[in-house]
């Protein structure tokens, strides 16, 4: 239940977890690449643009190249805390981690043309829409992986 806490925590902020854990440098980096990426991508502005609606107006302030690192850096602070407080004992327990950050990553670039039910969803909604998909399969791989194991011994 503990690594569930620190796991609640790094998706509040990347980093936190981390504090929780003791691990207070790593969540210092974490913290400092947070800002740094959401100041660069313009992340803050394009969230209350995608919460009132203007999409457009979103896509046209985010900064790509600097969002992109959002994904990985994400998942990477939510299964480090994740697994520093003893959540990672699952074998292959980073899998759906890997998964969500890939597909959060391919809604991220496909954010400003990609139409779900003819509407755009943008840089924020998009991208949080495809976590299910990428939760999904992520969980998928790992549970087929440990059933192979289980069928090779």
């Amino acid at each position: 239940m503990e690594a569930i806490e620190k796991l609640l925590w790094s998706i509040a902020l990347p980093g936190f977890g981390q504090f929780l854990n003791g691990k207070f440098m790593k969540g210092i980096i974490f913290i400092f690449l947070e800002f740094l990426v959401n100041i660069q991508a313009n992340f803050n502005e394009i969230i209350i643009l995608s919460f009132h609606g203007s999409i457009q107006a979103a896509i046209q302030q985010t900064n790509y190249q600097w969002l992109m690192f959002y994904p990985c850096l994400y998942f990477f602070a939510m299964w480090d805390a994740y697994r520093d407080a003893d959540g990672g004992k699952i074998l292959y327990s980073y899998i759906p981690f890997v998964m969500m950050a890939y597909f959060v990553t391919v809604g991220l670039i496909y954010s400003s043309r990609l139409q779900l039910f003819g509407i755009l969803l943008g840089p924020v909604w998009l991208p949080m829409i495809f976590v299910i998909p990428g939760l999904i399969v992520g969980l998928s791989i790992q549970k087929v992986i440990h059933m192979f194991r289980l069928f090779l011994s």
